[in-house]
């Protein structure tokens, strides 16, 4: 039987895809996928995302716009990216809504994502010239570069990007953390995940602060994930009612997607033990206003070590913190806000100032 180099080229292309696959779920990621390394619709928008404002203080995205738009500027002939997901452990629950208690988003409160799978990433770049046989050309990033992992996520068929931003995979739901290794590996293109998100707007509607200018387009300026996390200044007071008692992320568009409902969820085996690596550590599940305020800066910095937390530093934690205590109402965390009410920082002593305020007013007028 006659065989065309053609045909021998897209059989040789089919198993080397295959291969580059399976040794990416080797590795213990859940999913993994290809798309093809070119600016698509969703990277080409960022641009007039930024320019509504919407990005607030992220002036890194500003900075390399272009690399972010086409990842063929990231990598010298790149030809296609290859995305991992892994899931947070369903059983890790939203915090309690305690007074006393701050709440963390749910990635951030064990090691560190970006280290994790940074690591297993790493190997999986060596492992891929091993595979290919010859020099392959590779550069990998967990939310650390110019890549858009959402977006090239979607496009590598590991889901679909929600109304709420979030990538949502039709089994394991939107608590994924996500990867990528931009290559010069020529690999076919997995088939993307159609959108499920169909009328609901559930996500939209329970939003704290309605962070989304319209479905698929968020505000960050507006979100209390990027508030508690990435703005440096002050929480605008129009903002700090809404916080609650989050002090790091928010998790509430996520909490209310009915693709995470238990029902859905089914998460593969972890045999390597990269889920129990992100496992959450107890004195952050729910962690106690009081103890937050206390934390000096040796000690912040010995509860934050290889954890996510440190991004908001401890400046910025702390901030957070009061204006949750100013929200609980509690007056025994009187004297750790009047602390930071009569200390030298002027960012935490006006936050002290407004969490005093409302401790009493709170008081005044019980509910």
């Amino acid at each position: 039987m006659l065989v065309s180099r053609r045909t021998m080229e897209e059989n040789q292309l089919t198993d080397l895809t295959s291969r580059a696959l399976e040794l990416g779920l080797a590795l213990g990621f859940d999913r993994v996928g290809v798309a093809p390394a070119e600016p698509t619709p969703q990277t080409e928008f960022l641009r007039q995302w930024i320019a509504r404002g919407f990005a607030g203080e992220m002036e890194y995205l500003v900075r390399r716009l272009e690399e972010r738009v086409d990842p063929r500027r990231v990598l010298e002939g790149a030809r296609c990216i290859i995305a991992v997901s892994l899931a947070l452990d369903p059983e890790v629950e939203a915090s309690p809504q305690e007074r006393s208690l701050g709440s963390v988003a749910r990635y951030a409160r064990g090691d560190d994502y970006h280290r994790v799978l940074g690591e297993r990433l790493r190997s999986y770049e060596s492992e891929l010239r091993v595979l290919a046989g010859r020099p392959v050309r590779t550069r990998s990033y967990v939310d650390t570069g110019p890549v858009q992992e959402r977006a090239y996520s979607a496009r590598a068929g590991l889901g679909w990007i929600g109304k709420n931003t979030c990538l949502i995979d039709p089994e394991l739901g939107s608590h994924v953390f996500l990867g990528v290794v931009i290559t010069d590996l020529p690999l076919r293109a997995s088939a993307p995940e159609p959108d499920h998100c169909g009328t609901c707007r559930a996500c939209l509607e329970a939003c704290p602060t309605q962070a989304f200018d319209a479905p698929y387009v968020l505000d960050a300026t507006r979100c209390l994930s990027y508030l508690t996390i990435e703005q440096r200044g002050a929480i605008p007071e129009p903002m700090r009612e809404a916080l609650g008692n989050r002090v790091f992320g928010c998790d509430v568009c996520q909490e209310v997607c009915p693709w995470n409902s238990r029902r859905r969820r089914r998460v593969p085996p972890d045999p390597l033990g990269l889920r129990e690596r992100l496992a959450p550590r107890s004195e952050w599940r729910a962690p106690a206003l009081g103890w937050l305020l206390e934390l000096d800066e040796e000690s912040w910095r010995r509860a934050t070590e290889r954890m996510a937390l440190r991004r908001s530093g401890r400046r910025g934690l702390l901030r957070s913190a009061l204006i949750a205590a100013g929200n609980s109402g509690d007056p025994s965390l009187i004297p750790a806000v009047q602390r930071h009410a009569d200390g030298d920082d002027p960012l935490l002593a006006d936050h002290a100032a407004w969490a005093l305020a409302r401790i009493a007013g709170r008081a005044r007028c019980p509910q």
